[in-house]
């Protein structure tokens, strides 16, 4: 079924569920995916796009919380290493092994003896050893260009690195196999109750302004940044305070900043890892951590001060490789949903655990990891179906991603991208092979995107706006020059028919996709202005 589908069997009175999950990132998807799969009827909403919060603009690491270890959270770094190590045996091309290397330099902490003992406990979870120490010169040959003042050596380990919106996206497509109803662009309203308990809720499509009611006795709230939005509606003293903190990168070109692994330094501005890793044929900068104070409905966007920061660790990883605003390709900046106790902490030292919230069929979640969607969406579904959750939910050790006999690999397609392909489409990968070319759309980089990706995204996954397609679906307006914008005329003959748009459709979103480029992943026009 698609989105229209959808609401019309909604309106027409297929509108009975077991639960609503309200929240279309990774930790709503999640939900869905878990509770679809144990055969509960399902239906998720998201008011905005799939992953277009923090789920799209995250830092792209699936990884075990190594500086949450040093913290002595051991519990969260025991269930993210073992969550990270269970999707790279399941979704190899979406969750990918990258290596990474901490440089260490005389006389700042920690020093390499602590660091690698933290890295032998690391290990010691994951049950696999892929710590090493390199000497300075092995450093200098792991990455070349790195400063050699005070260089002590270098701490290897293993952690691993995705798409973010991609992992939603499949997510959302195995919960749908199992039956799951999942709608973008519809907002939750008010929440019905009898005698006090969750009965369903309202919701209204973008498009439409006649409100559709659907009953449910259980409603997750997964809305991340904004989860106290649908508390506040309640009356309820146990309410969670979301800390809204923002996390900035920068997208450059990978021949200005060549890395093949992630090197993390600690900024001597506030000690915080920041990192530089490649991914898709860039190389990215980031991240930030401070306060949000902007408008949650409004796209996050990057401030002069956040720059300057990335900039400066650019300047003191590699010297030899000058680093200005003019060669950054885009930005992007997420906002984290902390749940905080209001004691006035520093953002960083803000504790990143999830936390939940249970009101007679309203369960609240916010917080938590991008690597430990699956545990926290099955504690959700306990904490909401109470006793019954042991008879309901499916074992924990069913896959969270079906298995499947893939097509065999046309020749056209490079082993590298077909694992990708494998990873990114799952089960979906032969009609998406049929769908459109398998050309590449940028030949000649490393991005290695096809033409068929963007027409399955047109016919399948819900776009509804340009956006959707050129930030999310695929990020071609991140990787390219000026928003992908000289690429526009041949997506538009490739995609306008499949979308279905007239002219002055086309034209309107495209307008749209830019000035949201130009206001919210490219440096701020004052800034650019300013850029040697």
């Amino acid at each position: 079924m698609n989105r229209t589908d959808i609401l019309n069997a909604l309106r027409s009175g297929t509108n009975k569920f077991d639960v609503v999950v309200v929240g279309g990132g990774i930790t709503g998807a999640g939900v869905a995916r878990e509770a679809a799969g144990s055969g509960l009827r399902t239906l998720l909403v998201e008011q905005k796009d799939f992953s277009w919060g923090t789920s799209s603009r995250s830092s792209k690491m699936v990884h075990g919380g190594l500086r949450y270890l040093g913290s002595g959270h051991y519990g969260l770094t025991r269930d993210a290493v073992r969550e990270r190590e269970r999707l790279m045996a399941e979704a190899p091309g979406l969750i990918e092994p990258l290596r990474f290397i901490m440089p260490h330099f005389k006389g700042q902490f920690p020093g390499p003896r602590l660091f690698q003992t933290l890295l032998r406990v690391y290990d010691f979870i994951a049950r696999n050893r892929s710590r090493h120490f390199l000497t300075p010169a092995e450093s200098m040959l792991w990455v070349p260009g790195l400063t050699g003042e005070k260089l002590a050596g270098a701490s290897g380990f293993t952690d691993a690195v995705t798409d973010d919106s991609r992992l939603v996206l499949r997510l959302i497509a195995e919960a749908r196999r199992d039956g799951a109803m999942c709608l973008n662009y519809t907002r939750a309203g008010e929440i019905k109750r009898s005698n006090g308990d969750v009965s369903g809720l309202l919701i209204q499509a973008e498009e439409n302004d006649t409100p559709i009611e659907v009953f449910a006795p259980l409603v997750i709230n997964a809305t991340g940044a904004w989860a106290d939005r649908l508390q506040s509606s309640e009356t309820s003293e146990d309410t969670m305070h979301i800390r809204p903190l923002r996390g900035s990168h920068l997208v450059l070109p990978w021949s200005s900043l060549p890395v093949s692994c992630s090197v993390s330094l600690f900024h001597p501005e506030d000690g915080r890892p920041v990192f530089a890793f490649p991914w898709l044929g860039t190389t990215v900068l980031g991240t930030t951590d401070i306060d949000h104070e902007g408008n949650l409905d409004q796209e996050p966007v990057i401030s002069e001060s956040e720059t300057a920061y990335l900039l400066e660790i650019a300047s003191r990883l590699f010297p030899g490789s000058p680093i200005t605003r003019s060669d950054i390709l885009s930005t992007w900046a997420g906002v984290r949903p902390v749940v905080t106790d209001g004691t006035g902490k520093a953002p960083s030292k803000e504790n990143r655990e999830h936390a939940l919230r249970v009101n007679r069929g309203l369960v609240s979640i916010a917080g938590g990891k991008l690597t430990t969607f699956r545990v926290i969406a099955r504690e959700a579904l306990v904490q909401g179906l109470g006793e019954d959750a042991s008879k309901v939910l499916r074992p924990a050790s069913k896959p969270v991603f079906q298995g499947t006999d893939h097509p065999s690999r046309p020749a056209t397609i490079s082993h590298q991208c077909w694992q990708r392909l494998q990873g990114f489409y799952g089960p979906e990968l032969d009609q998406l092979l049929a769908s459109g070319p398998l050309e590449p759309v940028t030949p000649n980089r490393a991005s290695n995107l096809l033409w068929a990706e963007l027409c399955w995204a047109c016919r399948r996954e819900d776009v509804q706006h340009l956006d959707d397609l050129l930030l999310r679906r695929t990020r071609l307006g991140m990787v390219l020059p000026n928003a992908g914008e000289a690429l526009l005329p041949q997506i538009r003959n490739h995609c306008q028919p499949l979308l279905g748009w007239a002219d002055q459709r086309w034209e309107e979103e495209q307008a749209r996709y830019l000035s949201i480029y130009h206001n919210a992943y490219s440096l701020p026009p004052q800034e650019a202005s300013d850029a040697s």
